[in-house]
């Protein structure tokens, strides 16, 4: 029998072992939306080998140095390239999704001068 890889199997304290990360740190990526795992009648988190995966990659990431922001941004880019190169995307990255619908507002293209005289202090003290 072959195993469904999205059937939300282990608990919060199961998927922490299994990734090497603490529970209250599984709660803070759900937090900000980095998984999303199912829940019991009761309330109860349960995470799928796929979010397992997804854990360690977003791990991986975090002790590269990149903010969860950064993170999220790498997932969902990751996501589109597997459903462009005809691999389905991830099911826990819901965001990918919500993020084509509400585009984030880019930034300003020319820094204030608030913003230039700061910069030039930092490199000129």
């Amino acid at each position: 029998m072959i195993r469904d890889p999205h059937h939300p199997r282990y608990v919060i304290s199961v998927a922490a072992e299994l990734t090497g990360v603490h529970p209250q740190t599984l709660r803070a990526y759900e937090r900000v939306g980095l998984v999303r795992p199912a829940r019991t009648p009761g309330g109860g988190r349960r995470y799928s080998d796929a979010e397992v995966t997804r854990i360690a990659r977003i791990a991986e990431l975090t002790r590269m140095g990149l903010p969860h922001v950064g993170i999220k941004l790498v997932l969902e880019l990751e996501d589109e390239l597997r459903r462009l190169q005809g691999t389905a995307p991830h099911p826990a990255s819901r965001t990918a999704s919500r993020a084509a619908a509400h585009p984030a507002p880019l930034p300003p293209t020319q820094p204030t001068r608030a913003g230039t005289a700061r910069m030039s202090r930092r490199i000129n003290p």
